[in-house]
């Protein structure tokens, strides 16, 4: 019995490059009808939110290696001061317990983390300058290192992470994507308020990764695994996070 050659084998073999762009447009359509369904069906916007951040977090659960962990959440930091409430963290576990875990609620310590993410159902001023807003609230903890005793002595305490931002959505406002209105409002976005990245689902996504201020961009089929791609480069060029001064939580909590 002649098996029937598999249509995805044979086109892996004969033109490799459709292959991938297909596969990853079918990944990107699928969580975009996701999105629809819980728009159309959930008539709660708060419960709506909590649904459409667990579809992203699939994703980049997916996508991350298993060094970085990915979860909604607050920050904190050895003060005892608060961030405001995340729609998505990335952070280390390998080397950073989460603390005060109740259920799906916990505390990331701010030396943990490599970047923020919120969830919305448009990217527009409002939202944009929002997520300004929680990336600030993020950077502004305080955050320890402290040298790592090794065989050979002691390494330095290593200088922090540079804590990246970036808003998700399934569409955007403007008529042309990320362009003339979003760049006017994106430059006022500096300091602490500096939104690193975007994606849109429908088809089209931002970074400022290259370190020199210029913006790439993508609009089509793939704008959503391009994205995944340049933040993954991106997260690997931040190498690990400092050792945290647990010393530092420690002495809150003495009298």
């Amino acid at each position: 019995m002649t098996k029937k050659p598999r249509k995805a084998k044979t086109k892996s073999e004969v033109a490799g490059k459709e292959f991938l762009q297909q596969a990853f447009h079918e990944q990107q359509e699928s969580l975009l009808a996701n999105l629809r369904l819980s728009a159309a069906s959930i008539t709660h916007d708060g419960k709506r939110g909590d649904v459409d951040e667990q579809h992203f977090i699939g994703v980049l659960r997916s996508y991350l290696p298993d060094r970085y962990r990915v979860d909604s959440g607050i920050a904190i930091d050895s003060r005892g001061r608060t961030s405001d409430q995340l729609d998505v963290v990335i952070y280390d576990r390998q080397y950073t317990p989460t603390l005060l875990d109740q259920k799906s609620h916990k505390y990331v310590p701010a030396e943990a983390i490599y970047g923020v993410l919120e969830v919305k159902p448009v990217i527009d001023k409002r939202y944009l300058e929002y997520t300004g807003g929680k990336a600030a609230s993020v950077r502004r903890l305080l955050r320890t290192s402290v040298a790592i005793a090794h065989a050979g002595g002691r390494y330095a305490p290593k200088p922090h992470v540079d804590i990246l931002a970036g808003v998700i959505a399934p569409h955007v406002e403007w008529a042309d994507g990320f362009g003339a209105t979003f760049l006017k409002i994106h430059a006022k976005l500096t300091g602490d308020r500096r939104v690193d990245c975007g994606v849109v689902v429908d088809g089209h996504s931002f970074d400022v990764f290259n370190g020199d201020g210029t913006y790439t961009f993508d609009r089509g089929n793939n704008a959503l695994v391009f994205w995944l791609f340049r933040l993954l480069q991106k997260l690997q060029s931040l190498g690990t996070v400092p050792a945290i001064d647990w010393n530092a939580y420690a002495a809150q909590l003495s009298r």
